[in-house]
């Protein structure tokens, strides 16, 4: 369930080689890292990228083209960044739209994950932005970035989105997950993806 992530704008090359050897030693599902430092060799693991990453105000052609070079460069997954003032205004179909370029961008070459930063939403656009992502044909929606000063991930955020979504899109809670209790509580919610830079830490809470 894990996406082991090195998302951190000072990472260097050793780094992303040190998080993929973490990961694979933990037996996580995935490596997410920069579209910048790909491609990289990760055997035995999905490799997870993300765009218009971290405040989604990249035009929606930018935010395609650099999913659809990640692809090119070996990513299996793409985590993109909404327009997130677009949502706080209600313009639905500017979200809509910016998902469907993306989800266009890689056609189905990619898992598509969408990120909503539901911290810094209202309950009624996290439900709406979630529907456009379905209607967009997204895998999945992801509760934030973990770069926004509103929070991340929270368990009311992630039961709303299975609510919305649930069965039909994955769920990932991603954001300020630091123990394994955090863990079962987003699990519990409805998340069936996790997103943590801490995933030694988290996994050597839970038992045998």
């Amino acid at each position: 369930m894990i996406d082991h992530t090195l998302l951190a704008p000072e990472a260097t090359a050793a780094d992303v080689t040190a998080t993929v050897e973490e990961a694979r030693g933990l037996g996580v599902y995935a490596v997410c890292l920069s579209p910048a430092m790909l491609p990289v060799r990760a055997p035995g693991l999905v490799v997870a990228t993300v765009t218009g990453f971290p405040s989604g105000k990249h035009h929606s052609l930018v935010k395609g083209t650099e999913a659809r070079l990640a692809v090119e460069q070996g990513a299996a997954e793409v985590d993109m960044v909404i327009d997130i003032g677009a949502a706080l205004v209600g313009d639905y179909n500017a979200v809509l739209s910016d998902i469907v370029t993306v989800r266009e961008a890689v056609g189905d070459q990619a898992v598509l994950k969408v990120i909503i930063e539901a911290a810094a939403l209202p309950d009624g656009a996290i439900v709406e932005v979630c529907r456009a992502a379905e209607r967009a044909g997204a895998d999945f929606v992801k509760t934030s970035t973990g770069f926004h000063p509103a929070g991340g991930a929270s368990v009311h955020a992630v039961r709303l989105m299975a609510d919305t979504v649930g069965g039909r899109l994955g769920i990932k809670a991603s954001g300020g997950i630091r123990t394994a209790a955090a863990a079962a509580e987003l699990i519990e919610a409805g998340a069936t993806r996790l997103g943590l830079s801490r995933s030694r830490e988290v996994l050597a809470e839970i038992p045998e």
